[in-house]
């Protein structure tokens, strides 16, 4: 994607990236060094990073996949994954499956750690308000919730 600029068109630099992407300039540094972004073109005065239309489009689905908990090396599977076309289409699917699978677990977890501060806060608002069986109530209920930490 580029930046309209009075009647030229002109592409991103490496904060406008960063900030469109979330990804930090060092990171995109970085993804580059290791051959996730294929080669980033170069303003020929000044040498400085312009990323165009297909690059910005490619770092917005890594943020994507990042944002998702992807790994690094999901990321460089998924790109090669991708260059192979239709006929690595299962592969991809599988590969999707099982990041989405990662991230349900991940969200039952941050659930967990959710429902355990609601009643702490539960807890101590009991307290606040010198209500004793809500305060019972509410150390039940994050025992329960503690208890599922350790299963």
């Amino acid at each position: 994607m580029t930046v309209a600029t009075g009647e030229k068109a002109v592409d991103l630099t490496i904060q406008q990236m960063a900030q469109r992407s979330g990804f930090s300039e060092p990171t995109l540094r970085y993804y580059e060094k290791i051959g996730l972004l294929g080669v980033v073109a170069r303003d020929e005065s000044s040498g400085h990073r312009r990323y165009g239309p297909a690059t910005v489009d490619r770092v917005l689905a890594l943020s994507c996949l990042r944002s998702a908990g992807m790994t690094v090396s999901g990321m460089r599977r998924y790109l090669e994954l991708l260059a192979e076309g239709d006929s690595a289409a299962a592969e991809q699917r599988d590969l999707f499956a099982s990041q989405a699978e990662k991230l349900a677990a991940e969200i039952g977890r941050l659930q967990l750690r959710l429902a355990y501060l609601r009643g702490k806060a539960d807890l101590w608002d009991a307290r606040v308000r010198g209500d004793a069986d809500a305060e019972k109530q509410a150390i039940d209920d994050v025992t329960r919730v503690m208890d599922q930490f350790t299963n």
